[in-house]
């Protein structure tokens, strides 16, 4: 989700409003954290340690708006939350621009300014799962994995370097994917889950678009209900600008258009109710 903004806000405004969740509502609050620790687990992805008031009303699924230190750059970037403690959350995330590549160079003791948490994360349910994560949409399916209280298959693919496997498999079975058949199953993680005649009763799932039309098909021929993460471009990230629709089947109350906005309504949807 660390993605390059398309908008313009006033980043100097004292952000500090309510979201419904779709259980409860938590604050959102804008803060000076402290980074804890970051270190590179793969080429250009990273992973850091945030100490933050933040952690204690995350929920899996959800994600950090994460402002830089350059004037010249009014918004801040959106990155999904990995992992969640009593006062410290973690992000892993992959440079994909200057915002990111600056991060990338934060140590232990600097201040960071974050906003969060953002969005609303996935529902759980106490059923046999598919975890299914793709790229940077892998790391959201730790902290999931480490909630869910069921039987568990976390499905992973990625290009070729593997990050985060050695994490997941402590929470359930893991099967992966790869591009180039290095490791594991030779293609992506719809070809993993053919090759090993996997079942479930419901589907969490995160990664690019192709991924997600690919989980939301399977769900539907066989029956499963499916909660994607979308990624997307974002600006303001709490829903005001609507530079981050998608197209829905329902009108939106906001809008009055059949679209969502991720950044608030989404991260995370039920599959059937977006357009993909």
């Amino acid at each position: 989700m660390d993605n390059v903004f398309i908008a313009i806000y006033d980043e100097e405004q004292d952000i500090s409003i309510k979201t419904k969740e779709r259980q409860d509502m938590s604050e959102q609050k804008r803060e000076t954290a402290k980074v804890i620790s970051q270190e590179k687990i793969a080429a250009d992805i990273y992973s850091m340690w945030i100490g933050t008031s933040i952690a204690g009303t995350a929920r899996p699924g959800q994600f950090i708006s994460v402002y830089t230190n350059d004037a010249g750059k009014l918004l801040p970037r959106p990155i999904s939350i990995c992992e969640i403690e009593k006062d410290r959350l973690r992000i892993v995330y992959r440079i994909a621009g200057a915002g990111t590549r600056e991060f990338s160079g934060y140590q232990a003791g600097d201040d960071i300014t974050i906003l969060g948490p953002l969005g609303n994360g996935f529902p759980t349910e106490d059923k046999k799962a598919f975890l299914i994560g793709g790229g940077i949409g892998v790391p959201p399916m730790l902290e999931l994995a480490k909630q869910l209280q069921c039987e568990k298959k976390i499905i992973v693919g990625y290009r070729d370097e593997l990050f985060l496997d050695q994490e997941l498999q402590q929470y359930g079975s893991l099967y992966i994917a790869t591009e180039d058949g290095s490791t594991g199953t030779k293609g992506n993680v719809m070809d993993a889950i053919r090759e090993h005649a996997l079942e479930a009763e419901v589907i969490y799932a995160c990664g690019p678009k192709p991924m997600l039309r690919a989980v939301k098909q399977y769900a539907s021929e066989h029956h499963i209900k499916a909660w994607i993460s979308m990624e997307e471009r974002m600006a303001c990230g709490v829903g005001a600008c609507l530079g981050c629709v998608c197209q829905t089947k329902h009108v939106d109350e906001h809008s009055q258009v059949h679209n969502k906005r991720i950044c608030k309504d989404g991260p995370v949807f039920d599959a059937e109710e977006v357009e993909l």
